[in-house]
């Protein structure tokens, strides 16, 4: 089992960046494929990117390839999400997720495939 806590959001000007940070408050993240979600009022929670155990393997949303980069150092059991380029349309609360050894990754994209979640943090990008 893993606590998660997000930190990181804030508000941004369109074409700023932020990195949004992902730590185990409870448990180690190493052993987790992870996930980000992001969520924008009156919409549905959407997947923004995915990352291996390893770090080797990252996938992301259409909408934010080439502008987001998400990263992991174990060894501080931290998971990263490097946001550049940002537009308005990426305010959201950004969630960031844990995945068991159990599931399949080809599920990476759907959010009921993740077995823990942390609180959320708000990014606003203003334009």
């Amino acid at each position: 089992q893993v606590q998660l806590v997000e930190s990181g959001g804030g508000l941004v000007q369109a074409g700023g960046s932020l990195r949004l940070s992902c730590a185990a408050s409870e448990g180690s993240l190493t052993s987790y494929r992870t996930g980000w979600f992001r969520q924008a009022p009156g919409k549905e929670r959407e997947f923004v990117g995915f990352i291996s155990t390893s770090g080797a393997i990252t996938r992301y949303a259409d909408s934010v390839k080439g502008r987001f980069t998400i990263s992991r150092d174990n060894g501080k059991n931290m998971v990263y999400l490097q946001m550049n380029s940002l537009k308005p349309e990426d305010t959201a609360v950004y969630y960031c997720a844990a995945m068991s050894y159990s599931r399949s990754s080809s599920s990476m994209r759907d959010r009921g495939a993740y077995d823990y979640w942390g609180q959320g943090t708000q990014v606003t990008v203003s334009s």
